[in-house]
């Protein structure tokens, strides 16, 4: 297995690729022409299936609301920009928290450029967000100034904090241990399955009572995440569609938003490699 990062932003983890059939990677578009009465009536024939789609979607969104929770008692304690706060203080007075696990070890010069790519698209949102009861954060196991260096670098306003020193990551299991990735196997997905990398990518909501407890209410990883990337559901709808090359997935073309010009690629693990500056590939 190949460890993309965004064949669902981290890796495949048992899914098919982010392109969706392999047929449709760097495909040419249709080019089959009709009258305009035609075309309606095919378009009104998808429409049909888009709307069942959308009916499928708001059943499956409700039944993700009605999952049952469990409640975190485990003392967690992160490195933020406001000092030491636990787990209940990153809720910011809000009743839901939506906690981005950013893929960020200690030591690296960048980070994830999948999760690069979903912040980007999450950033636009933070205001709408904020005001509809829910905060954002990222969370990583980087430094705090190693996580805040490379958040001023690409821009970003949401809030960035380093779990550093707590079990949050591996609890959650986004990050795995030396043993584990020597062994080559870890938990994630909800799986045991083939893992030798250090940290993978994924999402993880929470909800605080009044009374200040707080219960983890749902986790995605893999493509469970792809509905954030709104730039995917524009390309959906062009002729050409995702069009990503042999890999299949979003490692073929994205780049770090401030990387496009430099060419180079994007190592299997999701992580920067730009040969064309002289950069050997950052393996952390």
């Amino acid at each position: 297995m190949s460890f993309e990062c965004a064949r669902g932003l981290a890796f495949v983890a048992g899914d098919a690729g982010a392109s969706g059939p392999k047929e449709s990677v760097a495909m040419e578009p249709k080019r089959k022409v009709v009258t305009r009465a035609e075309w309606t009536k095919a378009r009104v024939d998808l429409l049909e299936k888009e709307k069942q789609l959308t009916r499928m979607r708001d059943a499956l969104s409700a039944q993700r609301r009605h999952l049952p929770w469990v409640r975190i008692d485990k003392p967690y304690i992160f490195d933020t920009p406001d000092g030491k706060q636990t787990l209940s203080q990153l809720f910011d007075g809000r009743s839901q928290l939506f906690v981005k696990h950013f893929m960020f070890g200690p030591g690296w010069k960048e980070g994830c450029v999948g999760c690069s790519f979903e912040v980007d698209h999450i950033e636009g949102t933070l205001v709408h967000l904020s005001n509809h009861d829910v905060t954002c954060v990222m969370v990583s196991r980087a430094p705090l100034a190693e996580l805040e260096a490379f958040r001023r670098r690409m821009g970003w306003q949401i809030k960035w904090v380093s779990s550093q020193g707590s079990s949050f990551n591996y609890d959650f299991h986004v990050s795995f241990t030396p043993e584990q990735v020597k062994a080559g196997r870890g938990y994630y997905n909800y799986r045991e399955m083939d893992m030798p990398i250090e940290e993978a990518s994924g999402n993880s909501v929470f909800y605080r009572d009044d009374d200040g407890s707080v219960y983890h209410t749902y986790s995605a990883y893999g493509r469970g995440m792809e509905e954030l990337l709104g730039s995917y559901i524009v390309l959906d709808a062009t002729p050409k569609g995702r069009n990503e090359g042999e890999r299949g997935n979003l490692t073929d073309w994205v780049r770090l938003h401030d990387r496009y010009a430099t060419g180079g690629r994007v190592e299997p693990t999701g992580r920067n490699a730009n040969p064309g500056d002289g950069e050997q590939p950052d393996q952390g």
